[in-house]
């Protein structure tokens, strides 16, 4: 299976948070593990992406040194890997890892550096992706995201994303990072449709975005899902994380079904792996659940993803393979 929408910061473990802890001198409100992953996932009744969103305060308070950053990418791919993945992008936002005096320019090389230990250690591919923020007052920080995201194209990093709080901070308020980004020919991902409607999504393709990040009020205009199909984008929905935020309100609104008899390419990933406590396998086997989704569907899905990823034709190809292959039986490995 392929994660193309995973954040490295809501993904580490409350293990991985102690060590972390200890490795930068941070002090933590308690040193039991339990207690830790309580602070680290959110709980039942969360009631929107703002709420879903105060779980990141401890995972980067521990990240914000070369050592952690390097640690914290390498241990997530070969977590991934010993999971059954044959690929993930992992994103993070290098203007969050700088509050202790790292530059994003050693913050990026850093994770870089974890992401190639990783892969040598594991076998598994894997790229990341720079994050711009929405945010008041950061725009310099947005657009020295996007020169990083430029400088180490093709050497660690495949992409450039805007995440946060699109509801306060509409996406159109950013053409100026993506225009900046098509010029110097970086794709381009934007969260969009998650907190905000359908209107969001629309703006994400006027600037360019080949996929959108999560995507679900797309459903609710007919002609912005004929012009998704039309484009061959790709929607990474996080099925688990668009419930605990009420991006959808219910598993049986969710539009996964909707999206799919369009002729949408749709993606099933995590989000955030420790925050909304998932797995890649968990997500498929809820959707296959609620569903009803048989293993040529399923299937179908993670081959949406291998398209989606940012890898060369012959990688595309050679993920497509892995995939076939290791649904094959699916079904019968449920039972």
């Amino acid at each position: 299976m392929i994660d193309l929408h995973l954040h490295l910061d809501g993904s580490l473990t409350p293990e991985e948070v102690l060590t972390y802890a200890g490795i930068s001198g941070v002090s933590l409100p308690t040193e039991n593990v339990g207690e830790i992953k309580d602070l680290l996932t959110v709980q039942p009744g969360c009631r929107n992406l703002s709420e879903y969103l105060e779980k990141f305060e401890l995972p980067l308070q521990v990240l914000q040194t070369a050592e952690t950053l390097e640690l914290s990418v390498c241990g997530l791919v070969k977590r991934l890997a010993q999971q059954g993945l044959c690929y993930a992008e992992i994103r993070f936002a290098p203007q969050f890892h700088t509050n202790r005096g790292l530059t994003q320019r050693e913050v990026t090389q850093a994770a870089v550096n974890g992401l190639k230990k990783g892969i040598r250690e594991s076998g598994m591919p894997a790229n990341l992706i720079l994050c711009c923020m929405r945010g008041r007052d950061n725009r310099a920080e947005n657009r020295e995201t996007v020169s990083m995201a430029g400088e180490f194209l093709g050497k660690g990093i495949c992409a450039l994303d805007l995440a946060g709080n699109e509801a306060a901070f509409p996406t159109r308020d950013y053409a100026d990072i993506f225009i900046e980004a098509k010029g110097q020919g970086i794709p381009v991902i934007i969260h969009a449709g998650e907190a905000a409607g359908a209107e969001s999504v629309r703006s994400a393709l006027e600037l360019g975005a080949v996929r959108i990040g999560h995507g679900i009020h797309a459903i609710e205009d007919p002609a912005l899902m004929e012009e998704l199909k039309e484009r061959d984008v790709v929607l990474e929905l996080c099925y688990s994380s668009n419930l605990q935020t009420r991006a959808a309100d219910s598993p049986q609104s969710y539009p996964l079904a909707g999206f799919m008899e369009s002729g949408i390419r749709t993606s099933v990933n995590t989000d955030n792996m420790t925050v909304s406590d998932t797995t890649l396998w968990r997500e498929y086997d809820l959707l296959q659940r609620q569903f009803s989704l048989g293993e040529e569907v399923l299937k179908g899905l993670a081959l949406n993803a291998a398209q989606g990823a940012f890898v060369t034709a012959k990688e595309k190809e050679r993920l497509r393979a892995q995939v076939i292959q290791g649904f094959s039986g699916w079904l019968h490995h449920q039972k």
